[in-house]
């Protein structure tokens, strides 16, 4: 069990770069070690902290007051807390709202995530934002600047690492069907895949397996699935080689649609580089444009890496772009029933302006079926 949740006891965020933050302990009293990033999000917290594709990351919230209207048993997007650490700037202790069963502190406590609240998070976000996402320890036990530097420098870097078996499911599974009808076979390989992705493929009437992320591609042949799913997830995308080896082996043969790290795979799949943004894009309300359409969408993200538009084969299109930076947010094959988006369709939390793209992906299994 953790320690009794204290409102004054000291701790401190340190940077891989030598910047520290002291402020107080939020949550369970330890250690933990991350890389540090920010989320612009003015709400979702629970949702964000658990999201799988948050793994072996501290989050900074820009938004300073968290809490505000509690944790609840219904707004998960996974079993569990995912992110390494949490950092805000001030905690409601009081939360109000009628569905709130605990407040965010107890919420971390019970689940043994380490945080820090009463620091200046607009600080550590434009600090991020100048010199780039890195790692960090936070710490409510030792406070020595000192030592902790020793600790942190033995992190691994998010560059090359594979994160996607750590949070993937270890046996496959169905999802539940809730007494409908379902039109459509679907085989969703989790790299990290989040519950609203899966509710939404079976609010469009799809019978959805959810398989481990190592699976064989023989294996998804096998189940003859009506189409395929590459699910979200966590790290550097070039380092889920078996992933990557797994999607190679499946164009062609059945309709894909992935999200985000599955974005990535499959970009990797057709011969396409990624590569690691400076600070990530992870918020609620980032505008990305619909080449084919041009409508902009206010879409859910949250990567901290991306697909080189310019590496795109001959026969890849984008779709989408982000109106930010003007990095790829969507592709689509001319010569195969493929295509994916880096950004969240499913949202939650979120706008819900691109959920089209689970038609899309519907219309593409009927088209298939017909050819």
């Amino acid at each position: 069990m953790g320690e009794i949740l204290s409102t004054n006891k000291p701790a401190v965020l340190l940077l891989e770069d030598g910047r520290v933050f002291t402020g107080q302990s939020f949550g369970y009293v330890g250690q933990t070690i991350g890389e540090v990033c920010f989320n612009t999000g003015m709400s979702g917290y629970q949702e964000i902290l658990t999201d799988p594709s948050y793994c072996k990351q501290i989050v900074t919230m820009t938004l300073p007051h968290i809490g505000n209207y509690g944790v609840n048993p219904e707004d998960i997007e996974s079993e569990y807390i995912q992110v390494a650490g949490f950092a805000i700037k001030e905690e409601t202790t009081i939360p109000s709202n009628w569905r709130s069963v605990q407040s965010i502190g107890d919420y971390l406590n019970e689940q043994k995530i380490v945080g820090i609240k009463s620091i200046d998070t607009r600080a550590l976000t434009r600090h991020i934002r100048n010199q780039g996402a890195m790692n960090g320890i936070i710490s409510s036990t030792i406070v020595n600047v000192e030592r902790l530097k020793s600790k942190l420098s033995k992190a691994p870097s998010m560059n090359g690492l594979d994160l996607a078996k750590v949070v993937t499911t270890k046996k496959k599974f169905c999802w539940p069907k809730n007494n409908k009808k379902m039109y459509y076979k679907v085989a969703a390989i989790d790299y990290g895949i989040k519950h609203n992705i899966l509710r939404l493929l079976e609010k469009n009437s799809c019978d959805v397996t959810v398989f481990p992320a190592q699976t064989k591609a023989k294996e998804i042949i096998n189940f003859n699935p009506d189409g395929i799913f590459l699910s979200n997830g966590p790290g550097d995308p070039s380092a889920v080689t078996y992933g990557i080896s797994m999607a190679k082996d499946l164009l062609g043969k059945k309709p894909i649609f992935g999200i985000c790290l599955g974005h990535q795979i499959l970009a990797l799949a057709l011969g396409a580089k990624t590569f690691k943004l400076k600070f990530g894009h992870r918020g609620i309300n980032h505008p990305v444009k619909n080449l084919q359409t041009g409508i902009v969408e206010i879409t859910s993200q949250n990567h901290g890496f991306a697909v080189d538009l310019e590496s795109l084969p001959s026969n890849v299109i984008p779709t989408h772009i982000n109106l930010n930076d003007n990095t790829l947010e969507g592709l689509r094959c001319k010569d195969i029933h493929a295509f994916s988006v880096q950004y969240h369709p499913e949202s939650s939390p979120g706008p819900h302006d691109s959920r089209y793209l689970f038609h899309d992906f519907i219309n593409m299994m009927k088209n298939a079926k017909k050819n």
